[in-house]
């Protein structure tokens, strides 16, 4: 099998997270080079990382891959005992998949203040802040985000407060996180588990690049090179 992945994709993170979490060995990892592209999306619809290949058989989605290497991949389990604990696992999981990283994913837009629209900034970073805030009633306060152990809720959540931490200052919104003391004692022992780490230390890098790219000029002419390309084949659909 072979993931389509990137260091900065948070959705990619939770899959790679659980990957290594889980020992698996049989799984390479990739950047597809035409991600971004029409062509790209000619392969896959969706037209977003990560894409599970298996043998051909795309699987697109986060959650739906994740699920997918639970189940093909049982040991060691990273959901529930039982199902109610799994319950909580999912819950958790959405909340930093859909509530949180999510969010975060359409603000990334918002970081240069010469491009800001502070209205969609603050409904967005309104639903961080709020979302935050939910969370740190369900965390775990033990290191762990349920459980007392690593499940596929940390997997989703790192990446998340990822973001929060380091994408949110830059539009302008003060991170959540410390006002929430359940959430950043979490955030703090998560960071020194070695899988949360790895993880971590490819989002950095990542984020890393993308400013680099921001700096000298290069991301704008590749975004505006690849919504070129895809207005062209739209027009010829």
């Amino acid at each position: 099998m072979k993931l389509y992945s990137g260091d900065l994709s948070p959705y990619s993170a939770r899959v790679r997270m659980q990957i290594y979490a889980k020992g698996i060995t049989g799984i390479a990892l990739e950047r597809p080079a035409d991600f971004g592209t029409p062509k790209f999306r000619e392969t896959f619809p969706i037209g977003r990382i990560p894409v599970l290949d298996i043998d051909g058989d795309m699987m697109p989605e986060s959650e739906v891959i994740a699920e997918y290497l639970e189940e093909i991949y049982p040991q060691p389990s990273m959901l529930g005992a039982n199902p109610r604990e799994t319950a909580h696992i999912r819950t958790v999981a959405r909340i930093g998949d859909i509530y949180i990283m999510n969010n975060m994913f359409m603000l990334s837009g918002q970081m240069r203040a010469a491009n800001r629209n502070d209205g969609v900034r603050d409904l967005l970073a309104g639903q961080v802040v709020r979302n935050i805030k939910a969370l740190d009633r369900l965390i775990g306060k033990d290191g762990y985000a349920c459980c007392g152990r690593l499940t596929m809720a940390d997997c989703a959540l790192v990446p998340g407060l990822f973001l929060v931490e380091n994408v949110l200052p830059a539009t302008g919104v003060d991170s959540p996180i410390p006002a929430n003391a359940n959430v950043a004692a979490y955030w703090s022992a998560i960071q020194t588990n070695e899988h949360a780490a790895r993880t971590l230390a490819e989002l950095h890098r990542g984020l890393e690049q993308r400013r680099e790219l921001i700096r000298t000029g290069a991301f704008d002419k590749m975004m505006a090179a690849a919504a070129a390309a895809q207005a062209a084949a739209d027009a010829r659909a």
